[in-house]
């Protein structure tokens, strides 16, 4: 279909002198978003600037008025200050504040004690975020040194090569000089952009390749020795798993079998408790210090209410907290109860050594692979049919800090249909509404538009149009991530898996692909290619790609994506509002004491992966048919990665996953260059024809890298013509002592967290009734996990944690 097409494009090209006008109408048919001279980039340009220095001077000004907002992601809340001083000392995931570290309380008065963004090295990043963040901030790097390297060479050879021709006007100010446009289609020169083409898909590869090599990706021992068991029987019992391993493999030990329960609403119960425990202790040292008793409106929002109406009284807040904690314990104390009784058919079983491991892992997975012709069945023990082990799915299990806990019982059937529904509906949503474009024609019918053209001030139709493109830009792929986060995904990798890939293939549908060839809606894309005149009037369509000013509007993208764009991930205004509206919801100051203290979250490395490769294929795709726009694209990534550096190392909390992520945005990475050829083979094609040689060479290169790429991601070959060259590491925590056949020493302390076991449970353990499956009553007080939370650690006091706008608070209840 592909030759058919280009072949039909050649032979059209020539009867299609004049689409200008057919793009410009078929684009969006707005009266703001139209082609001007030069494209209006040195004004947006400017206009975008002088944005950049406001909003950094509105982030100069919220650091300082709302504090607590910018503080509290940094400083570690009770729960991690608890297990901080009380767990591992080399504990890698240890908060670090802008006004003192989760270690050295001291400096906290001293903003300048703390090191700027631009000073922690990957080690102290290691330490503070995890090391996904230092594999994301090396891609970065990685990036910023490819666009560097074709910046050289596309302004400093293609740019001259483009101006070197004549075919459009002969105009200083004209942007289209500087684009591939101005070149004749008899040109030799235009070879020259079509080796650049292949030469960038290269030093991609190769940028790529240098990026994995570095990437000494760690890999838990405990990893590596767990498998997870999906399809058990809902009744198998611990000990009856590890007498099935160890029957059926010999040499075989088992340290370890730990079946799944739906702990779902047992971790709501939790929280809720703990949250109820914290406020009523809240109060209670407020009135041992004031001895007056505090009076609070108990209904969401309640401190907002400036009158009593029926249905909205003041309660004393010890009164509604003793009740509220009560009730919640015994809740909680029922659904623990309950939880034996809720089995998931799901175990992680944990072995003592590694080549044991991989040894069921491959007897399990080959036999599912080969059917019925394979080797039989996976080895059988005496418990075997109990265990119903022909029904097993076995693969390697996630971190235990990459797994969402209260997610695991939705599963099968459920997830499916849940997932499915999900998807769509946001088809059928993004199927209408799919690009900034069709929004703006839709403001352009009511006439929300029309002052701006009545203006007819050139700085606002020049600046208005791509800041309407970022803002929606940046408002529909949140449709986007909020659909992976409501399919609950089983693991943290996996959402953010899911979230980058469909993020990265809507951004390139709406920002670059659908808006370069005129069309404003994947409706109109599929009208567009199954209609009858589809291919009369292809090269129409593909011509629209090469207007000058399309590359401008491009341009101009970038622009505002490098300035506005990277500020508002600085100013983190989504967090901001969701901090505002949690803050409003809250029923008494101790509540908004606690939203303050829990207001971090893990850093999205999918979301922001989609984000920076949809801007860095855009200039990819345009690097040799407008040149121009490489040096901001390098720009972008410049500011992105110092923004990214602060947030990482001081706003969010560290996410531990695995390298598929990052693969994953390796591959997406490769596809900005093969964009690249696909552009300079349509307009190869449309100038000389598909039997030019210079449209045969490009259609070979490009087919050629398809084949390999497909090959590689589908099926594993071409591993020395990939992208990828990981070397995986192993932890020295937990590392295998071969004398003591491959336990870990008994006297080292294996921390909660890596534990296949969601933390909830610990808790249980801990207060001593065993967790599901044993008996024992609630202590009367308080757990020892809770009192970690509620109490802090010797040597520090309350007014450690307390924040400036906390003084603010119990000064407003004193008044």
């Amino acid at each position: 279909m592909l030759p058919f097409l280009l072949a039909t494009l050649g032979t059209t090209a020539l009867n299609n002198s004049n689409p200008k006008d057919y793009c410009y109408s078929a684009r969006i048919r707005s009266t703001v978003l139209q082609g001007l001279p030069f494209g209006g980039v040195p004004t947006v340009l400017a206009l975008d600037f002088m944005c950049f220095l406001a909003l950094l001077f509105l982030f100069s000004i919220l650091r300082k008025v709302a504090w607590d907002y910018g503080r509290l992601a940094l400083v570690t809340d009770a729960d991690s200050v608890a297990s901080a001083m009380h767990g591992d000392s080399h504990d890698r995931y240890e908060r670090l504040t802008s006004v003192s570290s989760s270690v050295d309380f001291d400096q906290r008065d001293n903003v300048s004690a703390s090191p700027t963004p631009l000073t922690p090295q990957d080690d102290e990043i290691r330490d503070k975020c995890g090391g996904d963040a230092v594999h994301y901030l090396s891609f970065q790097r990685h990036i910023i040194g490819l666009l560097v390297v074709v910046g050289v060479l596309s302004v400093g050879i293609v740019l001259p090569v483009n101006f070197s021709g004549d075919l459009l006007e002969n105009n200083a100010y004209s942007f289209g000089r500087t684009t591939i446009a101005n070149l004749k289609s008899g040109n030799n020169l235009l070879w020259l952009h079509t080796s650049f083409a292949f030469l960038y898909l290269l030093l991609t590869v190769y940028s790529m390749r240098r990026h994995t090599s570095k990437m000494r990706y760690k890999e838990d021992d405990l990893v590596k020795r767990t498998l997870f068991i999906n399809g058990i029987s809902k009744y198998a019992e611990s000990e009856k798993i590890k007498k099935h391993f160890e029957e059926a493999y010999p040499n075989c030990t088992v340290l370890e079998a730990r079946p799944c329960y739906n702990v779902a609403r047992l971790m709501f119960l939790d929280a809720e408790r703990k949250k109820a425990e914290r406020g009523k202790l809240y109060f209670t040292n407020l009135q041992s210090k004031d001895n007056v008793p505090t009076m609070i409106n108990p209904k969401p929002c309640g401190h907002l209410c400036c009158c009593v109406v029926r249905g909205c009284e003041q309660v004393e807040a010890i009164e509604y907290y003793t009740k509220l904690e009560q009730k919640l314990k015994e809740d909680y104390k029922r659904e623990k109860e309950k939880v034996n009784e809720k089995p998931l058919g799901m175990a992680f079983v944990t072995f003592h050594n590694e080549t044991i491991t991989a040894i069921i892992l491959k007897d399990f997975n080959v036999c599912k692979c080969q059917g019925c012709t394979c080797r039989g069945e996976p080895r059988s023990s005496s418990c075997s049919e109990s265990l119903h082990i022909s029904n097993w799915t076995v693969s390697y299990a996630p971190d235990p800090q990459n797994i969402y806990w209260e997610h695991l019982s939705i599963r099968g059937f459920i997830w499916w249909l849940r997932c499915l529904v999900i998807n769509v509906v946001l088809f059928i949503l993004l199927f209408f509404l799919t690009t900034p474009a069709i929004i703006i024609t839709t403001m352009d019918k009511f006439n929300v538009t029309k002052p701006v053209e009545y203006l007819n001030n050139p700085i606002i139709t020049q600046f208005f149009p791509t800041l309407l493109l970022w803002c929606f830009s940046a408002l529909l792929p949140t449709i986007v991530y909020y659909s992976a986060f409501f399919e609950a995904h089983w693991t943290r990798s996996g959402e953010n898996r899911t979230t980058m890939h469909k993020c990265y293939t809507f951004l390139i549908f709406m920002v670059l692909l659908l808006p370069s060839l005129g069309l404003s809606s994947l409706d109109l894309f599929f009208r567009w290619l199954f209609d009858k005149k589809f291919l009369a009037e292809a090269a129409i369509r593909f011509e629209c790609v090469f207007l000058p000013d399309n590359g401008a509007f491009f341009v101009n993208y970038v622009i505002a994506s490098a300035f506005i764009g990277n500020a508002m991930d600085l100013l983190r205004i989504p967090g901001l509002l969701m901090y505002m509206i949690r803050l409003c919801l809250a029923r008494s100051a101790a509540e908004r004491r606690n939203v303050k203290r829990h207001q971090a979250y893990e850093f999205q490395f999918g979301a922001a992966y989609a984000w920076m490769m949809c801007v860095f294929t855009v200039v990819m795709t345009y690097s040799i048919t407008c040149p121009i726009i490489v040096p901001f694209g390098l720009m972008y990534m410049l500011l992105k990665h110092l923004v990214d550096r602060y947030n990482l190392y001081y706003a969010y909390l560290p996410a531990k996953l695995d390298k598929k992520i990052h693969s994953g945005a390796v591959n997406q990475v490769v596809a900005a260059p093969i964009l690249c050829l696909f552009w300079l083979l349509f307009f190869s094609t449309m100038r000389t024809g598909f039997l030019a040689p210079t449209s045969m060479f490009t259609f070979v290169v490009l087919v050629i890298t398809i084949v390999i790429c497909l090959c590689h991601v589908c099926f594993g070959h071409f591993k020395y013509l990939s992208a990828h060259n990981y070397k995986i590491e192993h932890t020295e925590t937990d590392t295998v002592d071969p004398r003591s056949n491959g336990r870990p020493p008994s006297s080292a302390a294996v921390p909660k967290s890596a534990k296949y076991i969601a933390q909830v449970l610990q808790d249980s353990e801990v207060d001593g009734d065993g967790g599901p499956g044993s008996s024992g009553d609630e202590p009367p007080s308080s757990s020892s996990q809770d009192e970690e939370l509620l109490m802090p650690p010797d040597g520090l006091t309350d007014t450690d944690f307390q924040s400036c706008e906390d003084s603010l608070i119990e000064n407003e209840i004193h008044q």
